[in-house]
């Protein structure tokens, strides 16, 4: 006979599941546009990426979220870190750059 378990099992979704239907996707809304806001994990970050909104490189393995506007195409995607899209309304999603400024 197996022991008797003291917790009840969560309520979540079963282990492994994955996608939209489990609540990972939300919606932000931002400059009257409602954005799709996808977290990554680290483990899943393997790309280097460049943040709109501090301009600075996203490097792999650092989390970070991808946004998207619901209305638009798969070019829309932007790679964010995490802080900045929650300041997004205290900063500019295009930032000044110098003439020297590598463009990503």
């Amino acid at each position: 006979m197996s022991p008797r378990r003291n917790r009840p099992r969560a309520a979540g979704p079963p282990p492994g599941a994955r996608g939209a239907d489990y609540g990972i996707e939300r919606s932000d809304l931002w400059q009257g546009e409602e954005w799709v806001v996808r977290p990554i994990t680290g483990g899943a970050a393997a790309k280097h990426y460049r943040c709109p909104g501090c301009d600075q490189e996203i490097p792999p393995g650092v989390p970070h979220v991808v946004t998207w506007p619901r209305a638009g195409a798969v070019d829309d995607r932007r790679h964010w870190h995490g802080p900045c899209w929650n300041a997004r309304d205290r900063r500019g999603a295009r930032p000044l750059r110098s003439r020297n400024a590598p463009r990503y």
